[in-house]
This record gives C-alpha cells, structure tokens and sequence, in this order.
C-alpha cells in the first residue's frame, strides 16, 4: 500500500508581520518589519536595521510572498540594491495595521486629546476644569474625527477652538512672574490690561518692580516680546491654573458604588451643558433627595456612614473588610466594636498558636 505525504493546504505565509507600503511609479512594493518596530525606527529609537526588518527583501504582496521584479525596482528606485530601498520604503512608506489594531490606536489618541483639552480648560464660570468624561462628550457632539497622522496638542487645541464656539469652555490662564524697572512698569500695566490679564500680586525691590499675574496663553509671546524689549524678565510659574479643589480627571468614573454616585451633587457645569446637549447625549436627571447628599448607608456592615468622603473612607477600614468575610460566609454583619473585639480575639488566638508552636 503506497502513501502519500498530505501537504497542509491554505497557508498563509508573512502574515503575522508589520508591513510598510510604498507605491512608486504605478507599482506598489511592501516590505516585512516586526511590529512596534517601525515607529522605533521613525523616532531615531531604534538604530539597527535588522531589528526592524524580517528580511532585507523587497515584495510586491507580502501576504502572499510574491517578491518585486528587479526591473520594477530599478525603474521606480534606479538601483536593484534591496537594502537601500529598504531604507526608502521603510522611511517613506505607509505603515499597515490591521481594522482593530487601528481602531485602538485611534481610541487611545481620542482619549490623549480629551486629557489633554481637559488639562488646557475651565469653565469660565467655575474656573474649574472639565471632567474627560464631560469632554468626550463634548467631542462627539462635534462629531470631532482623530487624525492619525496629526500631532495630538494640535488637534487638542483645535478641538478647543470648536468647543469655544458652542460650549462655556475657556483656554485656562497661565501664571507669570514678570520682573522688570519701575520705570518701565506704567507701560507694562496698560499691555495687561489690553490683554485683560488678572494681577495676583505685586512686589516692589528697590529698582526693580515684579508682579504676578495670570493671562490667556494666546497674550504668551507678545508678552515675552514686550517684557524683553523693556530689558525685563518673564517667568512662567503655572502653564494652567485652575480653581481651588479642582480635579484633572474622572478619579471615581466606574470606581465607585452606586450609592455613592448617588451622592455627588450635580455640578453647575453638567447643568450648564445639559441644555445644549441633552436631546442628544444627556438623560434627564432624576431629582436628588437632600437626605441621600448627607447620608449615605453601606448594606454590607448595614450601617449609615456620613458623607460621600466618609464613604468612601468607609470601604478602606478593617470593619468593612471583616463584614465582607462575613458576607461571604452568609453570616450576619456586626458593629465596629464587635468587629474590634473579633480582630483582638484572632490577634490572640494567632499569638497562643505560635507560642505553642
């Protein structure tokens, strides 16, 4: 009985590579790479070639393995020196990743623009910045689309702009440390008040006169230019201030109980936008029991806790945690000294066995 060998059918070969492509003169060639290799290569981190490269190479279908005609190459490159076109390709190309892939990278430049509006923002009322929930929001309803191929402070502060023009949103002011002579001050004060700066202080040195002040980063340059002409000083001290008890990010967005959510006031800035955008993206808010702001009940220790701080507070401490064990055990919760007293009685326990060890 003869056999036969059964050779796998269906096989794709180079599939599992980062490909960069070049179309040149109507012909388009692809090179193998590793993938997160390339942009290494791009930003000068990475230094050697074969690193980078599955093969030094050049093909016109790199999933299907067909290689580049060498008359092809040298019609578009005017050299048949695979390496060298490596280089160009590699340098030049477009990089292909695939639909997920790109969909990712895509939704995480999203987000590092939406940090970065929210770090460079405030509500002009508040003087608070936004939460980068509020401000994905605000850039879907702008119907805001990434660009890839775009530095994203540029799109942020694009994307800035257009909020401006449908949203109480304001760039947050910067803080300078402006030093210069008395002399010279009168005419400084006029610029400030053309670029309606806030004055925080000001300080009085024998010649020199300094004076901090707070102003729209737009005013930044021709500030410096002003202040240098007058053979003065600039220093930066705050690339954005915002108000008092601010915070940079949606700490506790999908952190916190349901309870506590409960909790939280609405802000002035949620209702201000809900007017403009709640046909759309806002529900009606359900109305807040002042009793709910106050207090707030844990139903694993059955217990009412305080405010939403202590609250939170709450989940941290060794009552809480012991409930939970108990929970577990479907056992009853018990109050923070029967808790104390059940800790001490384990500590003892645990101090009588190693002694007895």
């Amino acid at each position: 009985m003869s056999r036969t060998l059964v050779q796998p059918v269906g096989q794709k070969r180079l599939t599992n590579v980062a490909v960069v492509r070049l179309k040149k003169h109507g012909n388009r060639f692809e090179i193998a790479c590793y993938k997160n290799k390339v942009l290494s290569w791009r930003s000068g981190v990475e230094k050697d070639l074969d690193e980078v490269l599955q093969s030094q190479i050049v093909y016109s279908n790199v999933a299907k393995g067909v290689l580049a005609k060498s008359k092809d190459l040298k019609i578009a490159f005017g050299t048949d020196d695979q390496t060298k076109i490596c280089l160009e390709i590699l340098d030049k190309g477009e990089l292909q990743v695939a639909g997920k892939e790109r969909e990712s990278q895509l939704s995480n430049q999203f987000r590092d623009i939406a940090t970065i509006v929210m770090q460079k923002t405030i509500n002009p009322e508040t003087h608070r910045p936004y939460t980068i929930s509020m401000i994905e929001r605000l850039m879907h309803e702008i119907h805001f689309a990434v660009d890839p191929n775009s530095n994203s402070k540029k799109q942020a502060l694009d994307v800035i702009r257009e909020l401006q023009k449908h949203f109480p949103i304001k760039r947050a002011p910067m803080r300078l440390k402006l030093t210069l002579s008395i002399q010279n001050f009168s005419s400084l004060e006029k610029k400030l008040t053309e670029w309606k700066c806030t004055i925080v202080s000001k300080d009085e040195s024998g010649s020199q006169y300094s004076i901090v002040c707070e102003m729209d980063p737009g005013f930044f340059r021709d500030c410096d230019a002003f202040v240098r002409n007058l053979q003065g000083r600039s220093e930066i001290l705050a690339i954005s201030v915002h108000g008092e008890g601010d915070i940079n990010a949606d700490h506790y967005d999908g952190h916190d109980d349901a309870s506590s959510s409960e909790s939280k006031k609405p802000t002035d800035l949620v209702d201000q936008l809900s007017e403009k955008i709640q046909r759309q993206t806002l529900a009606p808010k359900a109305d807040i029991n002042e009793s709910q702001v106050k207090q707030n009940k844990c139903s694993t220790c059955d217990a009412v806790v305080g405010d939403a701080k202590q609250y939170r507070e709450h989940f941290k401490s060794d009552w809480h945690k012991h409930n939970l064990k108990r929970k577990t055990r479907q056992l009853p919760p018990v109050s923070a000294e029967e808790c104390m007293t059940d800790v001490e009685l384990g500590d003892s326990k645990g101090n009588l066995d190693e002694y007895n060890f």
